[in-house]
């Protein structure tokens, strides 16, 4: 995590939103950095993207968007091979993802020096930190899926749970790394000892 939230907590009562967690193309099949099975959060994604169209909830969608001389990378010293640089293909979000016209997009990991794996790293198009977005909006609770559950994933629902959020993380809608076997799983305990809600995209309501 390259910086925590602002320090400003999440309002008392309000809203839900979703957020989708970097379904980019290089995160996919034939991506640069592709997540096994990456692709298969993407129909569970559109079934929930649905759901917020009827009740006319907030989508916030996060991107790595990162320069190409980030020290995230292999070539500037980190550990990953380039993937999702700024303007580029691979940055582009799932041509099968549905989101909807009004989405708020978050972008991360702008500057050489951020890793930029939370969502509350990044900032909107206009430079307002996620944090502040929410405020602003009444939001309070969050539906979370994308990739990868044991990165990106993992460290927005930390954050969000540190903010103050109530957060449901959809576990049909994401999908790990795991450099390690297991490493998915054990970051969704961790997620779910620290307080997040575990559902699912099937069934899930809005009121």
């Amino acid at each position: 995590m390259d910086q925590p939230p602002s320090g400003d907590r999440a309002p008392s009562g309000g809203g839900v939103a979703v957020l989708v967690v970097d379904v980019q193309r290089d995160f996919c099949a034939g991506g640069a950095l592709a997540v096994p099975d990456g692709d298969q959060v993407v129909p569970a994604l559109n079934r929930l993207l649905d759901q917020t169209r009827r009740y006319g909830r907030p989508v916030y969608a996060t991107r790595d968007w990162h320069p190409l001389d980030s020290h995230h990378f292999v070539t500037g010293g980190g550990r990953w091979p380039v993937h999702c640089v700024a303007g580029t293909e691979g940055a582009r979000f799932h041509r099968n993802l549905q989101l909807p016209e009004d989405v708020v997009v978050v972008s991360k990991g702008t500057e050489p020096n951020a890793d930029g794996y939370s969502a509350f790293d990044g900032r909107l198009a206009d430079g307002t930190p996620l944090d502040a977005d929410l405020i602003g909006r009444g939001i309070t609770r969050l539906l979370v899926g994308g990739l990868a559950t044991d990165y990106c994933v993992q460290a927005s629902v930390l954050d969000a749970l540190r903010w103050g959020a109530h957060v449901t993380l959809l576990t049909d809608a994401i999908a790990a790394v795991d450099l390690e076997p297991g490493d998915g799983a054990r970051a969704v305990e961790v997620m779910r000892d620290a307080g997040a809600e575990l559902g699912r995209t099937i069934g899930l309501r809005f009121e």
